[in-house]
């Protein structure tokens, strides 16, 4: 018996084994997967390992009684009847019955301690037999086999990521994400949430969109060629960034200023917007004259422009 439990035993660390093997042996290819395919193997055959372990024991446990119960077998007696029982002599049977959490603790009554004595004492001091309970055993036996696992999965074998590489992937993921909201939420301004921002950022990708596609009516500069000049404080259709956002926006193609919403996309048009803004006071050579209505900023919070709700005038072309 002992030889085909070291046979079991044997078969086990070799399934183990070969499972560790073909970690090893994982292709690049493999690499990019989100749960690689050595992993599962792995999962697997433990799996197929610890039942295979279980159900062997079980089946030679089974044959070792058998064998016992040939060579020496037990004589048939027959079975004696139990008086009845009265309700009295149960209720207290029942009474004298340990509870789940007296077992689970493997307590013992207070009854019991005196047969629980061992028999030497130190300076009159005695020593119960209590041994440990088993739900304690249990646990600590638990806690070594899965410190020794981790200590394999994650320091040894390398197939779990530590606590520095998850936090650079987290890391790296919400990144991503950020990335990805901030295009999202800025896909979603308009004339009334778009807000003043003269961060070099902002007004370098404003100027791009400028000179890609305003340059040919307001001029390099914002002077203005055909369209209005940009520089001066005076505006058609009013002036801060909600107006400047919806003229850019919707344009006014009765007065040939066409609608840049199918061709600039929301982020575009506020940074193209506050780009304008930044033009206020240069007053480049050649610029054009004034047109439209003086503007002046209701308040100024925070470097944000807000414009008047009465400032938009159509009767007039462009800016």
């Amino acid at each position: 018996m002992k030889k085909i439990k070291l046979l079991l035993l044997s078969l086990f660390i070799c399934i183990t084994a070969f499972a560790a093997n073909a970690a090893e042996t994982e292709t690049p290819a493999q690499a990019g997967l989100g749960l690689k395919q050595s992993e599962m193997l792995i999962i697997i055959l433990l799996a197929f390992a610890v039942v295979l372990l279980f159900v062997s024991l079980t089946l030679l446990n089974a044959l070792k009684v058998l064998d016992n119960e040939q060579s020496n077998p037990m004589p048939y007696t027959k079975p004696v009847k139990e008086p009845v029982m009265d309700y009295a002599t149960w209720l207290k049977r029942q009474n004298d019955k340990p509870s789940i959490w007296t077992r689970l603790l493997s307590l013992r009554p207070i009854e019991e301690e005196k047969d629980l004595v061992i028999d030497h004492a130190y300076d009159g001091i005695k020593e119960l037999n209590n041994p440990v309970p088993a739900w304690f055993n249990f646990l600590f036996f638990g806690t070594m086999i899965f410190a020794v696992a981790y200590l394999f999965y994650y320091h040894i074998g390398g197939y779990g990521e530590l606590q520095d590489k998850e936090y650079e992937n987290e890391m790296a993921k919400a990144q991503i994400e950020k990335a990805a909201y901030l295009e999202k939420s800025a896909n979603t301004i308009d004339e009334n949430s778009v807000k003043f921002d003269n961060t070099p950022t902002v007004l370098a990708d404003g100027k791009t969109v400028y000179n890609t596609n305003c340059v040919v009516c307001h001029g390099d500069k914002g002077q203005g060629i055909i369209g209005p000049n940009l520089t001066d404080e005076y505006w058609l259709h009013g002036g801060g960034v909600n107006n400047i956002f919806k003229t850019i926006k919707y344009g006014i193609p009765e007065k040939g200023m066409i609608s840049w919403e199918k061709n600039l996309n929301p982020k575009q048009i506020s940074a193209v917007a506050n780009f304008i803004l930044s033009l206020k006071g240069t007053n480049p050579a050649g610029g054009k004259a004034p047109q439209g209505e003086k503007y002046e900023a209701k308040d100024l919070k925070d470097n944000e422009m807000k414009a008047p709700k009465d400032s938009v005038n159509k009767a007039d072309v462009s800016k």
